[in-house]
C-alpha cells in the first residue's frame, strides 16, 4: 500500500464515493469499511494484516479457493490474444464455445444449451423473458405468470427482486412486478408444526398445485426455486418435496426452473443441485462457482424442449448483453472447471470433506442454543434456538444471529447470519483441520450467545 493509499485514505475515499450493495451507508461510513487485501486457499487478509478463515467462500462462490495462479495465467493469455469481442451478429469466440460444451456435459440429461450472462441476476432476467417468449410462440400468450417462493432469492434486478420472496427488497421499488406470486417455503423447523418432515414437504409442494388452480393453468408459465434456499437461510427441503414439485410441473404443463446459482458446480457433492435431489429442470440459471468468482460470468442452462422452440420457431430472441460470452471471463471459467475436474473436487465433497463437514457441524447440536443443523455437501445452516425441546426461537432472531456472527468475525472466522440461522459454504478445497477450526470458533460464538443474550 503506497503513501497515497494508506488505510485511512482508502477508508475516506470509500466513504466519499463508494455505494455498497445491501448496506446502510450511513452506518457503514460511521463504522468504516473493512478493506480486504489478499486471499490464499480458504483464507483472506484485511489491509491491517488480520487473517480470517472465510467459511463463506466470498459470496458462496470461491469454490476452488483464493490464489489459483492457473486461473490468473489463463486470463492473462486470453487478454493478450483476444481481450473482448461480442457474441452478437453471428460471431463467437473459442473460450465461450468450449465453455458451453463443458457446462452442458456436466449438466447431462436434456440441458444441452447455454445462454451466457454476466451474473446470476441477469440469468434470472434471461429465463424470465425466455419462458414468456416460449409459451407465446407455442400459441399460449396468456401463460405469463411465474410462481416463486417466499424467502427465496433470485438476484436484485427488477425481475430478480420480484421473483425473490424477500419483503425488504419488495418494499423498495414497488415490487414485485405484475405477473409474479409467491407460495410457502419448505422450512420444516420454523413452519412444520406437528407434521413429520415428509408430510410437511408434500404439503408445501402441493401449495404449488393450489396456486396453479387459483391462477388457472392456462395463465402459469413457470415455477422457480433454489434446490436449497441460500440467502434465505440454507433451507434444505424434506426428501418428499422436490419429487412432488417435479410431478406437479409435469402434470400441469408448467416449466420448472431450478436456480443453480449457489448450488451448482460441486457445492452439494454433485455438479448441480437438481442432480442431488433427482429431478431435471427445464431451465437453470448459473453463476458464482462457474468461475469461482474470479471474473463475472453467468448463464442459463436451457433444455432441449425449450431450446428447440427458441431455435426453430422464435426467430430473433431480442435479448442479450454486451459481455455475453466474454472471452476472458469464459477463459477463467474454463480453467476453473478444469481445476474442479482434475482435482476431483466434486467427488471430494461427496465422499470425503462434505461428510466430515456435516458430521462436525452436527456435533454442535449438543449446544444449548442450537436447535438443528442442516448440511448437504459444503453448504450448511445452523439453526439457533431459545428452547431446543419446543423449537422456540429467540425473541429477536436477527440479534441472535448477528451476536454469533460478530463474535466469530472478531475471532477470525467469516460466516453469515440470516436471522437466527448461521450459514456456511466454504471453498471445496477446505481441509479437515480448517473445518475443525470453524467448529471451534463457532462453538465459542454460540457460548457467547448463550451467556450474553436473553432467551
Amino acid at each position: 500500500m503506497t503513501a497515497l493509499t494508506t488505510l485511512s485514505n482508502l477508508s475516506a475515499i470509500d466513504a466519499a464515493h463508494h455505494l455498497h450493495p445491501f448496506s446502510d451507508m450511513k452506518q457503514l461510513n460511521e463504522k468504516g469499511t473493512r478493506i480486504i487485501a489478499r486471499g490464499e486457499g480458504v483464507h483472506i487478509w484485511d489491509a491491517q494484516g488480520k487473517k480470517y478463515l472465510d467459511a463463506f467462500a466470498g459470496l458462496w462462490c470461491v469454490n476452488v479457493g483464493y490464489g489459483r495462479r492457473e486461473i490468473a495465467e489463463a486470463v492473462s493469455r486470453q487478454m493478450n490474444e483476444l481481450p473482448y469481442y461480442n457474441t452478437f451478429f453471428g460471431t463467437t469466440n473459442e473460450p465461450a464455445t468450449l465453455l458451453a460444451q463443458k457446462i452442458t456435459g456436466h449438466a447431462g440429461g436434456s440441458l444441452n444449451h447455454v445462454f451466457f450472462t454476466n451474473s446470476g441476476s441477469e440469468a434470472t432476467d434471461t429465463w424470465f423473458r425466455m419462458v414468456r417468449v416460449y409459451w407465446k410462440t407455442l400459441g399460449h400468450p396468456t401463460k405469463t405468470h411465474v410462481i416463486a417462493r417466499r424467502n427465496g432469492y433470485h438476484g436484485s434486478t427488477v425481475a430478480g427482486a420480484s421473483l425473490g420472496g424477500m419483503k425488504p427488497m419488495h418494499e423498495q421499488g414497488n415490487l414485485p412486478i405484475e405477473g409474479i406470486s409467491h407460495i410457502g417455503q419448505p422450512y420444516w423447523y420454523a413452519d412444520g408444526g406437528d407434521l413429520t418432515p415428509d408430510e410437511f414437504g408434500l404439503k408445501m409442494a402441493r401449495e404449488l398445485e393450489a396456486r396453479i388452480d387459483e391462477l388457472g393453468e392456462e395463465n402459469v408459465a413457470a415455477f422457480v426455486a433454489e434446490p436449497i434456499q441460500g440467502a434465505g437461510g440454507v433451507i434444505v427441503p424434506p426428501d418428499s418435496y422436490w419429487p412432488e414439485v417435479a410431478r406437479i410441473c409435469k402434470a400441469r404443463n408448467i416449466l420448472l426452473v431450478a436456480d443453480e446459482v449457489i448450488c451448482g458446480f460441486g457445492r452439494l457433492g454433485r455438479w448441480f443441485g437438481h442432480q442431488h435431489f433427482g429431478f431435471e429442470p427445464d431451465l437453470a440459471p448459473i453463476a458464482k462457482g462457474l468461475s469461482s468468482g474470479y471474473l463475472p460470468i453467468g448463464g442459463v442452462l436451457v433444455s432441449d424442449r425449450v431450446a428447440r422452440v427458441m431455435i426453430e420457431e422464435v426467430g430473433d430472441f431480442n435479448h442479450g448483453f454486451t459481455y455475453s460470452g466474454h472471452p476472458v471471463c469464459a477463459a477463467a471459467a474454463l480453467e476453473n472447471l478444469r481445476i474442479i475436474e482434475e482435482e476431483g473436487l466434486v467427488e471430494r465433497v461427496a465422499t470425503d470433506i462434505g461428510p466430515y463437514f456435516a458430521a462436525a457441524l452436527k456435533s454442535l447440536e449438543d449446544h444449548e442454543v442450537v436447535g438443528a443443523v442442516d448440511a448437504v455437501g459444503l453448504i450448511a445452516g445452523v439453526q439457533l434456538a431459545s428452547d431446543k425441546a419446543t423449537r422456540r426461537r429467540f425473541e429477536k432472531p436477527d440479534d441472535a444471529g448477528m451476536t454469533v456472527r460478530n463474535h466469530c468475525l472478531e475471532n477470525g472466522l467469516v460466516m453469515r447470519a440470516t436471522g437466527d440461522r448461521m450459514l456456511a459454504s466454504p471453498a471445496l478445497v477446505i481441509t479437515r483441520s480448517e473445518v475443525d477450526q470453524i467448529i471451534e470458533t463457532l462453538r465459542a460464538g454460540l457460548d457467547h450467545l448463550r451467556d450474553t443474550v436473553s432467551r
